[in-house]
């Protein structure tokens, strides 16, 4: 049987554990914003929320699930992504 043969409907054991997840991150990230880190405020934020946005694609929108074509997809969006974010960095880095 296929992936793309498979039902993938999830439990709401599965689906609490995940919401229990990305609750618990919000969380940190409200904690890490009262952390003084310097530079590394931002990185961590993002690094955190890049996080979180994993978790609601990969279970919420089923992107587990989905075929290779839509995960490289994912994939060169979020490569693309970190590309973008890190010239900007480097911008306001440099200035």
């Amino acid at each position: 049987m296929d992936i793309q043969d498979r039902p993938h409907v999830l439990s709401y054991f599965q689906l609490t554990v995940v919401l229990v997840i990305l609750l618990a991150l919000t969380g940190v990230t409200v904690g890490v914003s009262y952390i003084h880190m310097g530079f590394f405020n931002v990185p961590v934020a993002l690094a955190i929320a890049c996080l979180k946005v994993t978790f609601v694609l990969l279970f919420f929108m089923h992107l587990k699930y989905e075929g290779r074509i839509i995960v490289l997809s994912f994939i060169s969006t979020i490569t693309f992504l970190i590309i973008m974010i890190g010239f900007t960095f480097w911008d306001v880095a440099f200035r």
